[in-house]
């Protein structure tokens, strides 16, 4: 109860406070007192943070993009490069003749070639899923925010596409010509852009006739800035947990493809098409084999769990 005698001000109102007043409420959990006041993304930064097994996945994460980041430090380093051959040294085991990962059936450096071979796919990856967020993003906001005879033409051809398999489509392009690897990524984006369209157009479609947006069209907005400015920020949290979950499946498709031989071709590495060179090896040196799917699986699995621990943080139902 507030007393009779006090005299209030601006910052004495115990009902407004001010910032430092609020701040100095640590003990929000007793006593009636409330919580400091926090934004979104700090919010969820310390949600995911709480998640062990996502945190240390993240940091998996990072020190394979800054591995192949630095591969030429790496070559550097060990004195290869991942073009030249040293062929009375191939299939070295690991440590023998200054291999520190050992050497392929032409006598490459395989830790040399897997931190190039990362640059490649990882940037596969990442290309393709900027790619998919543009053009899925734009398609799924245009359908979403116009409706109508827009929304039935663009959704329609979206489920053409989605009745083929991609891969199928994506071996059935590829085996016309070899793609370069940002034109491996490009490909990957112009078959597989209709999931994460639809998914821009639910969230479209739930947002356009809230206040804010009917206030926006008040003010004489256009349609363009209110999907730009107004629209997109509020669905780049779900954009983000998509890409999250969808890297580690483009990371397998660029790896399945170059492991067919239909993705980046020779001398160029990658981690595919280094296990489709040594699936003749397999008896003479595992190491050859092991490293490269080794990579994939833990950048896939760490990219995956990361995923699901920006899913959980961001998600607006778990506001506490």
């Amino acid at each position: 109860m507030i007393s009779e005698n006090r005299v209030l001000s601006a910052t004495d109102d115990p009902f407004a406070g001010d910032k430092r007043s609020q701040d100095a409420l640590t003990d929000w959990q007793g006593l009636g007192r409330t919580r400091p006041i926090e934004s979104n993304w700090r919010r969820a930064w310390r949600r995911f943070r709480a998640n062990r097994v996502a945190l240390v996945a993240l940091v998996v994460l990072i020190s394979v993009f800054v591995f192949a980041l630095l591969a030429p430090l790496v070559s550097h380093f060990t004195g290869y490069t991942y073009y030249t051959n040293h062929l009375a040294d191939k299939l070295s085991k690991p440590g023998e003749n200054g291999f520190i990962l050992g050497s392929d059936g032409n006598g490459r450096d395989i830790l040399t070639r897997l931190a190039y071979g990362g640059r490649v796919s990882l940037l596969v990856a990442g290309l393709a899923t900027a790619s998919l967020i543009v053009i899925g993003g734009l398609v799924g906001s245009v359908s979403g925010y116009f409706g109508g005879t827009i929304d039935t033409i663009l959704m329609r051809s979206a489920d053409v596409l989605l009745s083929i398999p991609v891969l199928v489509l994506l071996i059935l392009v590829s085996s016309f010509f070899h793609p370069a690897p940002w034109e491996l990524a490009l490909l990957i984006a112009v078959v597989s852009w209709p999931g994460v369209s639809r998914l821009v157009r639910g969230e479209v479609i739930s947002l356009k006739n809230r206040e804010f947006i009917e206030a926006s069209r008040v003010i004489g907005a256009s349609n363009a800035r209110i999907i730009l400015r107004h629209l997109m920020p509020n669905v780049i949290p779900t954009i983000i947990v998509w890409s999250s979950l969808a890297i580690p499946g483009l990371i397998l498709t660029e790896a399945t493809l170059s492991y067919l031989g239909l993705g980046v071709q020779a001398p160029q590495p990658s981690w595919g098409n280094m296990l489709q060179e040594s699936k003749q090896f397999v008896r003479q040196s595992w190491t050859f084999v092991f490293f490269p799917g080794f990579l994939i699986f833990v950048t896939a699995l760490s990219a995956y769990l990361v995923g699901l621990g920006l899913r959980d943080a961001l998600d607006p139902r778990l506001n506490d």
